[in-house]
């Protein structure tokens, strides 16, 4: 009994073998060996940049499309872009390198604090019950969401000022950060020639007073900048300046500008000290004396 009960199991997982690999066979989906090679030249980071559930899905993406038209991957960076591209058989599309940049004057000194959040450290739910230690509703909140979501480290929250601090050779411009900050503080902007940029540090956009009230660094939308800009690159809008990356030419008469310091000005040379004119060095001229009165002689008496 025992014996045939073996065979008889050991005919039925035969016959539901045959029958999975026919089934097997008959269902399989081919898959582009490309999609392997592609894969292994991406990052591996699965940061989600690039718009595409990680770098396995980026990879089928690129190979079904079978050029880099619209598809890039900010992690890689121009390398792995060239990578791909050889792969490929294309041209890599060639852009300015980006860099995350925190867009929020809210220091521990800027925003003095008026309470204690005592709450759930997390940015998001923070921001849906509590306007901000200092009272504005605008700004960072320094509970760490961007730096948690940075994948590359680049992003960390800097304990005397309580702002994210941005490693700028660590950033691949994924994108994670400026989706994990639920106050859009964070912003993907061109890294600029040498790594200079120009950009108003701030959200706020309440009115100029009470703007200054929960920050002394905050746009107060004077339109100072906007007027002195030669180049069109900065408007003013719902009190808040903004400077367009794509215009501006880094001439930084804005940033002497500002009032409040609003305005950042990274990786650039301290300004040249102002040259006084001539006229400003010369000392003031001596006052000409006063003419003297010459004495008239008395006439001679008359003989």
């Amino acid at each position: 009994m025992i014996l045939t009960a073996v065979l008889v199991l050991g005919a039925i997982g035969v016959i539901f073998a045959i029958v999975l690999y026919f089934v097997a066979q008959k269902f399989k989906v081919l898959e582009d060996p490309l999609i392997d090679e592609v894969a292994e030249v991406l990052p591996g980071a699965n940061c989600g940049g690039c718009g595409k559930a990680g770098c396995r899905a980026m990879a089928e993406a690129f190979v079904k499309q079978g050029n880099m038209d619209g598809l890039k991957c900010p992690a890689g960076g121009e390398e792995v872009a060239k990578k791909v591209a050889a792969l490929l058989g294309c041209t890599p599309e060639v852009s300015d390198p980006m860099v995350a940049v925190v867009r929020c004057n809210g220091s521990c000194a800027n925003a003095v604090a008026k309470n204690n959040y005592d709450g759930l450290k997390d940015c998001a739910f923070a921001n849906s019950v509590y306007a901000g230690e200092s009272g504005c509703v605008f700004g960072c909140l320094g509970l760490g969401n961007c730096a948690n979501a940075c994948q590359f480290g680049a992003l960390s929250i800097d304990p005397e000022t309580g702002l994210p601090v941005v490693d700028e050779e660590k950033c691949t411009a994924c994108g994670a950060c400026v989706k994990a900050c639920p106050r859009g503080i964070i912003e993907l902007r061109k890294k600029g020639v040498k790594n200079r940029r120009v950009y108003v540090a701030c959200r706020n956009k309440e009115k100029g007073a009470a703007a200054r009230k929960a920050c002394s660094a905050a746009c107060i939308g004077c339109g100072k900048c906007e007027k002195t800009c030669p180049f069109g690159a900065i408007k003013v809008e719902n009190n808040l300046a903004y400077i367009d990356f794509n215009l501006c030419r880094l001439c930084r008469k804005c940033v002497a500008e500002c009032p409040t310091g609003a305005i950042h000005a990274v990786n650039f040379p301290p300004l040249p000290p102002k040259k006084e004119t001539p006229a400003e060095n010369a000392p003031a001229p001596a006052p000409a004396p006063a003419p003297t009165a010459t004495p008239t002689p008395a006439a001679a008496p008359a003989v």
